[in-house]
């Protein structure tokens, strides 16, 4: 009875990919004002993804472009039919600005996020499974970076990096390589931390036993037990990646007008507009930088409340009905303790020999 029953056991817990992934699965679980969160963080988010992967079909014009049909845009110019939000004050239009500021926003994000997991996957790896000197050395150098202020670091890096860089991709990766710098350390400790946990486990105590070579278990065994949190980590990070981009373009240290459109660097060269009463070129990518940082961080936040057990437990306690109402009722009494008390039946005397 048990073997038949059990292959349709495990069948019917099977739970489908579609929601074994990160954002699905959290998103079924998430309820009332915590699913209204990621639910405006997703829509913000797309919506900033989608206008980044279709800015040359979006934007009215190039991010470098003063002029259209031989007519020049002229400079600080108030929004008008040509020029939807107005001109900046090198006479470039700002919603193009804006679409296109989208783009290089994302594509930095990108190049930051893949080159920071992959190192910081494998310096996490090397470090936690093999111990010793590396892992000393490793986060002596760790603690190390992280304990400079992350914005100082990236212009530091910037500056080695760059050296008067004006190309769009140059100047794309010199940007997301600065920005690498300053989240290894975070997605190395990460990594570290679940790899001690996950080498002390049975099965890969097993698989060392059997002569399983170190590269599979580190591949098969280790790794695919270490990533659970690594979703989390990397939608904090690319609201902080943004924030980083803007503010290396602010300070100056970010890619030319030139090269590519970067809010950072428009809302450097707005700052004295706004003093003369012109809030055009100051306000659109202000609320750009603000509202794909809100997106991504509603996102990161509602993801990693939903990843905390404890946070979880509480969520569905105030949220759902008690479960002691949901119990069956009590099984009656047992023969023992509910024979009345009087005296035994006349089965026993009956049966008895005489």
């Amino acid at each position: 009875m048990t073997d038949a029953t059990t292959p349709a056991a495990l069948t019917e817990r099977k739970v489908p990919l579609r929601d074994r992934l990160p954002i699905v699965s959290h998103l079924r679980r998430s309820v009332g004002l915590q699913r209204t969160m990621l639910v405006i963080g997703l829509v913000i988010t797309i919506v900033f993804v989608l206008v980044a992967a279709l800015a040359p079909l979006l934007a009215p014009y190039g991010f470098a472009q003063q002029e259209a049909n031989g007519v020049k845009f002229g400079t600080q110019q108030a929004p008008s039919a040509m020029n939807l939000l107005g001109t900046t004050v090198g006479g470039y239009d700002v919603l193009s600005r804006v679409i296109w500021g989208a783009q290089t926003a994302l594509l930095v994000i990108l190049c930051a996020i893949v080159f920071s997991i992959f190192l910081g996957i494998f310096l996490g790896l090397v470090s936690g499974y093999f111990g010793g000197w590396i892992d000393r050395i490793l986060v002596v150098l760790a603690d190390a970076i992280y304990a400079f202020p992350s914005l100082l670091l990236a212009i530091v890096m910037s500056i080695a990096i760059t050296r008067g860089q004006s190309t769009l991709w140059g100047g794309i990766l010199a940007t997301a390589i600065s920005i690498t710098v300053v989240f290894v350390p975070q997605y190395f400790r990460v990594i570290r931390a679940e790899v001690v946990r996950v080498k002390a486990e049975p099965f890969v105590e097993s698989a060392r036993v059997i002569g399983v070579p170190t590269a599979r278990i580190l591949l098969r065994h280790v790794l695919r037990n270490s990533t659970r949190s690594l979703p989390v980590v990397v939608t904090l990070n690319a609201s902080e990646a943004l924030l980083t981009l803007a503010g290396l373009g602010f300070l100056g240290f970010g890619i030319e007008a030139t090269a590519a459109a970067e809010w950072g660097y428009d809302l450097n060269r707005s700052v004295s507009d706004v003093t003369s009463g012109i809030w055009w070129t100051a306000v659109p990518p202000g609320v750009a930088i603000v509202l794909a940082v809100l997106g991504i961080t509603l996102v990161g936040e509602s993801l990693n409340d939903l990843s905390d057990p404890r946070l979880r437990t509480r969520r569905r306690a105030g949220g759902a009905p008690a479960p002691v109402t949901a119990v069956d009722p009590a099984p009656a009494p047992t023969s023992a303790t509910a024979a009345p008390a009087g005296p035994p039946a006349s089965t026993s005397s009956e049966g008895s020999p005489s």
